[in-house]
């Protein structure tokens, strides 16, 4: 007898339709074989399908059993085929209608035929989708794939229960998914009080999606900053949101249902690997895909290792990042933007009107040397952020993040007329833009007082730009220049 049942793989964050083939024949030496470059996870499903068969009393098959993950050159990883397996197993031995191969499944099996949730439940129901099948699930799983508009997604607690759904039998079970997280669960630019050059750039940042270094003296509010970003951002749209949570799924995180552009904000003492994506076998991504249409705040940057560092030029400069491996490469989105915060010293009061700095010179250029002159390039605006007075810190609140947002939102929609965001905008672009006489002096002056790079160059005038949409002006004139280069201060 033979089933097939349809699943899915995942390379990089694209989700690819499996048929699992199952062929059971009479032979007289029982065997249960799984063809089709799987690793150590998948073959090891003969274990766990046999025992969930047995836990839900439907006994184990007489004959020999030879499964093909097709296509057979895509490498298989982990524990998401044993339900698929086993269903395309039951149908084989006739304990369950042919209909019932006519389902997307994904799942682990316990040995007591529990379903278990696993990485890639959200691409299978898009692919389900396009195939115009059911996709079968966990409850969890089930429920965060409910999202998928135009697909009919069942959950399935148990091998039986599961068995049940695919023949349309019984409903199923789904666990609702977590609750979205919303703007109020984040920081509010209302918290931060004072730093009022620093609450401008953040607006110019958000305005435009430029890359921003914050740098000055602990206790600043350099994190509270940064943390208040994605107040000001607009809410993902649904593909946009659909897709950020394809990345999570495939990095094996749960995103829910929200609609808030995502914040990650990684440990400098976190690997390459676990920044830029890796790992063994297919590659996962890493926190630079995952903070995908979002932000990535980095702190304290002067402890990031500059190889990490440098791993960064790629995706920030392409919005994807590459990992290839032996036989293959998966490609990953990585369109962030970069946060990021740093003392401006190894002490960190450089520059302090209250605390002297304790540095050597030597100890001062170690330090900076650690932030490439490339890398520094890349970053839009480098703002320097103040000790607080006494009067800052007890006066009222700064502007909140809602009355910010209308402005962020107004700007970015004139930026959506070009197709892009300013912080993409390409030479050519720039050069078309319409500038004042005045404005065109002063960026030709800052070329030489500045020793601007023709990266340097670039990205004034791209900052230049946002701050002209954000005062609703068509022409650049030379305050926005002038607001542009304050905001490249030299660390």
């Amino acid at each position: 007898m033979f089933a097939s049942v349809a699943s899915t793989a995942l390379v990089g964050v694209e989700t690819r339709p499996v048929q699992v083939e199952v062929h059971l024949t009479g032979a007289t030496k029982p065997g249960f074989t799984i063809v089709g470059l799987p690793d150590t996870a998948v073959r090891e499903a003969r274990e766990r399908v046999l025992s969930a068969l047995t836990a839900s009393t439907f006994g184990v098959p007489k004959g020999r059993i030879t499964v093909n993950l097709s296509p057979a050159d895509l490498p298989k990883a982990g524990s998401a085929y044993d339900l698929p397996i086993a269903l395309g197993t039951l149908v084989a031995m006739g304990k369950i209608g042919p209909a019932a191969a006519s389902v997307v499944a994904l799942g682990e099996l316990a040995l007591d035929g529990r379903v278990r949730s696993v990485r890639g439940g959200l691409g299978a129901a898009v692919v389900a989708r396009r195939l115009g099948l059911p996709c079968v699930l966990a409850p969890d799983a089930a429920g965060e794939a409910t999202r998928v508009r135009g697909c009919d997604v069942r959950g399935a607690a148990s091998l039986t229960e599961a068995a049940g759904v695919a023949l349309g039998a019984v409903p199923g079970t789904t666990t609702p998914p977590p609750p979205a997280v919303t703007v109020a669960d984040g920081a509010d630019l209302a918290e931060v009080r004072g730093q009022l050059v620093a609450r401008r750039a953040l607006e110019v940042a958000a305005a435009g999606g430029h890359h921003l270094l914050l740098f000055g003296p602990p206790g600043a509010g350099k994190t509270m900053l940064a943390a208040s970003l994605p107040s000001l951002l607009p809410p993902l749209t649904e593909d946009e949101a659909l897709e950020v949570a394809l990345v999570w799924g495939a990095a094996g995180l749960v995103r829910g249902g929200s609609n808030l552009p995502p914040f990650r904000s990684p440990h400098h003492t976190a690997t390459v690997a676990a920044m830029v994506g890796g790992g063994s076998g297919l590659p996962s991504p890493g926190e630079v895909s995952v903070a995908h249409r979002g932000v990535l705040f980095l702190d304290e940057l002067g402890e990031v290792p500059a190889r990490l560092l440098d791993s960064l030029r790629q995706p920030l400069e392409d919005g994807q990042i590459t990992i290839a491996r032996q036989g293959h490469s998966v490609r990953f989105p990585s369109r962030f933007q970069l946060i990021a915060a740093t003392n401006p010293c190894p002490c960190g009061f450089q520059g302090d009107r209250l605390v002297g700095c304790r540095c050597t010179e030597a100890a001062k250029d170690r330090y900076r040397s650690r932030f490439s002159g490339p890398l520094l390039d890349r970053l839009d605006m480098r703002v320097r952020v103040t000790r607080l007075s006494l009067e800052e810190m007890t006066g009222p609140p700064g502007e909140p993040s809602a009355d910010v947002q209308p402005r962020v939102a107004a700007a970015r929609s004139i930026q959506a007329v070009r197709g892009t965001l300013n912080r993409s905008l390409r030479r050519q672009a720039l050069d078309d833009q319409p500038y004042t006489a005045a404005a065109i002096d002063l960026l030709a002056a800052a070329v030489d007082r500045l020793q601007l790079s023709a990266r340097g160059w670039d990205r004034v005038r791209r900052v230049s730009r946002t701050v002209a949409d954000l005062a609703g002006l068509e022409q650049i004139d030379e305050d926005a220049v002038a607001e542009a280069l304050g905001y490249r201060a030299a660390i």
